[in-house]
């Protein structure tokens, strides 16, 4: 049977970022460490097939320190977690590792030097995501105001409107969090940005390359989970540029073969949790069912890499 020609063109860069890798590369290097089981405060990344990996080893997700016990280290996920966390994890004396992602950190450190400055903060980010409730739990109650639209902005009443300093979650809309950031300056003449953006290097990229590719391809898959914000904003951004069919999979068996009937071309990117492993897997299934040519669109380079926490650097116990 004459397979029907199909070009795929391949995103650059797509999957796993530097945070990710080393977030992953903590669950391991602990469970190397202290044998199993360890303990994982939220999903470490949001990835089923990472974090399915991670539990064959021995890893134990949970979703409250409450449900760890003593004795047991604890991970606590790269999403970040409230301050009220790791005070909790030391008055039980219990070993834990933050594996929070260091851009994460960076957010979390410039909350806290804009409230010392006696500044309220504005998180630009998604209500209940867990980087959302980690970055706000950084600061007392009130202290940041979450806002998720451009509506929200408007409707947003801070302590003093010549006191404030934004935020914004990593992994948002680079188009999206622009409009908000310009209504907030808009109505807030004096209100304090990043020094530099908050959204990271990986979402970024990986976003500009699904521009390049969407108005050029018939189809756009995006590899990644649901509960993956990076994932399904490469999905919004792929309809935004261009591509009406642009959704999100987890892994081959989730394509849906009859909706792409007839096309010539598909884009495969994958959010910054998903690994190479799955990209690989949809790349084959294609191959499988097209005749097909592959086209890689490079729009940045990747060499970020972030060291492990040094408990896990010293000599094993």
């Amino acid at each position: 049977m004459n397979k029907p020609p199909l070009t795929l063109y391949l995103a650059a860069p797509r999957g796993f970022c530097a945070g990710v890798d080393r977030a992953i590369k903590i669950v391991e290097l602990a469970l190397e460490k202290w044998g199993a089981p360890v303990f994982v405060r939220h999903e470490i990344v949001h990835n089923k097939f990472v974090v399915d990996d991670l539990r064959k080893k021995g890893a134990i997700f949970v979703e409250e320190l409450d449900e760890c016990p003593d004795d047991r280290p604890v991970i606590f996920s790269a999403h970040g977690v409230p301050k009220s966390i790791p005070l909790k994890a030391k008055e039980r004396s219990m070993v834990y590792v933050d594996a929070t992602c260091p851009l994460v950190s960076k957010v979390h450190i410039e909350a806290e030097r804009h409230h010392q400055n006696g500044l309220q903060m504005i998180m630009i980010g998604h209500e209940g995501h867990p980087e959302t409730l980690g970055t706000m739990g950084q600061l007392p109650d009130g202290e940041v105001l979450l806002v998720e639209t451009v509506e929200d902005v408007k409707n947003i009443k801070p302590r003093d409107v010549n006191k404030l300093a934004y935020i914004t979650q990593t992994t948002l809309s680079v188009d999206d969090t622009k409009c908000i950031v310009e209504e907030l300056k808009k109505r807030f003449k004096n209100i304090i940005g990043p020094h530099k953006e908050d959204i990271c290097y990986a979402t970024t990229n990986r976003q500009k390359a699904v521009k390049e590719i969407a108005p050029n391809i018939d189809a756009l898959l995006v590899i990644g989970s649901p509960n993956s914000s990076n994932s399904r904003r490469l999905v919004e951004v792929g309809k935004f540029s261009g591509c009406k069919y642009s959704q999100l999979v987890q892994r081959a068996v989730d394509i849906d073969w009859r909706s792409l009937e007839g096309i010539k071309s598909v884009g495969i990117t994958a959010g910054a949790s998903a690994p190479e492993v799955l990209i690989n897997e949809v790349i084959d299934a294609f191959t499988e069912r097209y005749q097909v040519k592959k086209e890689v669109i490079e729009t940045a380079i990747e060499n970020v890499s972030f060291k492990v926490p040094r408990i896990l650097r010293e000599q094993k116990v």
